[in-house]
């Protein structure tokens, strides 16, 4: 044999032929791949024909979780209820200021508001102006909250307050006395008298007031079933000035239905209150004077909703140091 069939004798590789395993041993590799792959499934509960005892536990898990889900909050469910009466929406929306009769509507549309409160100072039904706002109020189908803004005295609020029942024809009116010009803060003794007379004469007052505590409990032994105390002063847009004041009132006065009312600036600040577990937000200046209301309107709409959802869902406690959200179990330590 010469050199070169002894080189190509040893170098050349085997023909597919020679490499191709037999049928037998395909059915022996088969068998033993099968094998492992049960004997691994029987170990992590993966094996599909046969469940065992921990895939079985891991299932009952995975349904008391389902079953846990379907019975959380849901805000379809989450009516606010104010004088026995429903309203979806959480927001209030007022109805002044605004560029034109064409964007209060559209923005009442997108916050879609159950509630538009109107002041009988500024809209009156004996001339073209009123009966044209009127007719557009009635047109949006929401409740109507009228109110006694720019009243200073008890006379004064009452007055309006009947004058108002009769106009709108209902007897939902939103209280305002006003005791500083420069803040419009409330005169809160004139308030809780004025208070008192509305409800012995059928009214379902919703006085605006401060965050005082003892205010608060003097208007609900006045006959108040609702709240709305001010986050700011009216028109200013700061938002929540004493959010901790806020959170007292809440705290001290769980079951009664709380609006926040003036001083909201932006979407954020109405979210802040929801969070705090307020029930609703009043708003005008914030949506009426952006540049675009009608957006505004909606995202406030949104804002509350999300408020509201961050409440029912028990956010987690605020803590000064780090906690890791990654668990380290099954991490290698060295």
């Amino acid at each position: 044999m010469t050199g070169f069939e002894t080189m190509t004798q040893t170098t050349m590789p085997p023909s597919p032929s020679s490499a191709m395993p037999s049928t037998k041993e395909r059915a022996e590799d088969y068998t033993q791949e099968h094998t492992t792959k049960e004997r691994i499934g029987k170990r992590t509960g993966e094996h599909i024909g046969e469940p065992t005892r921990k895939g079985e536990a891991a299932q009952e898990r995975v349904r008391e979780i389902i079953g846990r889900a379907t019975q959380a909050p849901s805000l379809l469910a989450d009516e606010l209820k104010v004088y026995g009466v429903s309203l979806p929406s959480r927001l209030f929306l007022g109805t002044a200021r605004y560029p034109s009769p064409a964007i209060l509507a559209e923005a009442a549309q997108r916050a879609k508001t159950s509630v538009l409160t109107v002041s009988l100072r500024r809209e009156s039904s004996s001339s073209r102006q009123g009966e044209t706002f009127w007719s557009l109020v009635k047109g949006l189908g929401t409740h109507i909250l009228p109110n006694t803004a720019g009243c200073h005295s008890v006379k004064e609020a009452v007055t309006t307050a009947h004058m108002a029942r009769e106009l709108f024809n209902t007897n939902w009116i939103k209280l305002e006395v006003i005791g500083d010009g420069d803040t419009l803060q409330p005169d809160v003794f004139a308030l809780v008298e004025a208070a008192r007379i509305l409800n012995e004469e059928g009214f379902a007052v919703f006085p605006y007031t401060t965050e005082d505590l003892g205010v608060a409990e003097r208007l609900i032994e006045a006959g108040c079933q609702v709240l709305m105390p001010w986050g700011a002063p009216i028109g200013s847009g700061r938002g929540l000035n004493n959010p901790y004041a806020l959170r007292s009132l809440r705290g001290h006065f769980p079951k009664i239905p709380l609006v926040v009312d003036a001083g909201i600036g932006l979407p954020s600040h109405a979210t802040q209150a929801m969070e705090l577990g307020y029930d609703a937000i009043l708003l005008n200046t914030a949506v009426s004077q952006a540049r675009t209301p009608p957006l505004m309107a909606e995202a406030f709409a949104k804002a509350i909703e999300a408020g509201r959802a961050a409440f029912l869902a028990d956010p987690m406690e605020q803590r000064d140091m780090a906690s890791p959200s990654t668990p380290v179990m099954g991490k290698a330590f060295t």
